[in-house]
């Protein structure tokens, strides 16, 4: 079965919160959703810094869905949370945030555990295998997926650049809240959503993110991934 077969559910009503939406990566991923139509509710550590990051989100050309903006907590009243925050506070702040992410919530995990030194990135390890399954142990009643660990921060947050072509890999256990996680991506334009096997992979996915790096370094790019034969 092709990519083309696969049907994904209509997301184009469902409303995306990003937890940690001032940090580079976060502000990148919601000014993406924004511009493909898709409502963007931009959290924040401090309701202030939420709402001027969505105010400044709106004013960006192309947007097509306007944004609203708050703390951590206001992003996770959304129909799909992406946790978007630096490895050193993902515990701390997702463990602070469970009693939002309840009763099925769809969480997205796009943290990358890694460490920098004068040999330039590494994984770092994780005790329970992955950021990604280090929120679905703080997450219990929320279905958790990974994806979004290979995108630019600079390539989302640039105007100028219309289409971001790459692959995002999306793991998960519970396939129903992946394809909604793939057809999010796929509202993105150059983006495509794969299927990438189950949270307990996601590890590899994250560390793989290092790679990148040393390859952006070494080439002056923005490297992305793309899955051949589908």
């Amino acid at each position: 079965m092709s990519y083309e077969q696969i049907e994904l559910p209509d997301v184009s009503a469902l409303r995306v919160g990003i937890i940690g939406g001032t940090g580079p990566q976060g502000r990148g991923l919601a000014y993406r959703f924004a511009r493909a139509g898709v409502r963007v509710l931009v959290g924040s550590r401090s309701t202030e810094r939420g709402a001027q990051a969505a105010q400044e989100l709106n004013a960006l050309p192309g947007v097509a869905a306007e944004a609203e903006g708050g703390d951590n907590a206001f992003a996770c009243q959304a129909d799909v949370v992406v946790i978007a925050v630096p490895w050193e506070g993902h515990a701390a702040t997702v463990a602070e945030l469970a009693p939002l992410l309840t009763q099925g919530k769809v969480v997205v995990d796009c943290v990358n555990p890694l460490g920098f030194d004068k040999q330039g990135p590494f994984a770092l390890p994780v005790p329970e295998g992955s950021a990604a399954e280090q929120a679905a142990t703080l997450l219990p009643e929320a279905r958790v997926c990974a994806a979004f660990h290979h995108v630019s921060a600079v390539l989302l947050a640039d105007p100028e650049v219309e289409r971001i072509d790459l692959d995002v890999l999306v793991l998960g256990d519970d396939r129903e809240a992946a394809a909604q996680v793939q057809a999010l991506a796929g509202r993105i334009a150059g983006m495509r959503g794969v299927f990438a096997g189950r949270l307990r992979n996601a590890g590899q996915v994250e560390a793989l993110t290092a790679n990148l790096i040393a390859i952006n370094k070494r080439y002056k790019v923005h490297a992305g991934i793309r899955v051949t034969d589908l």
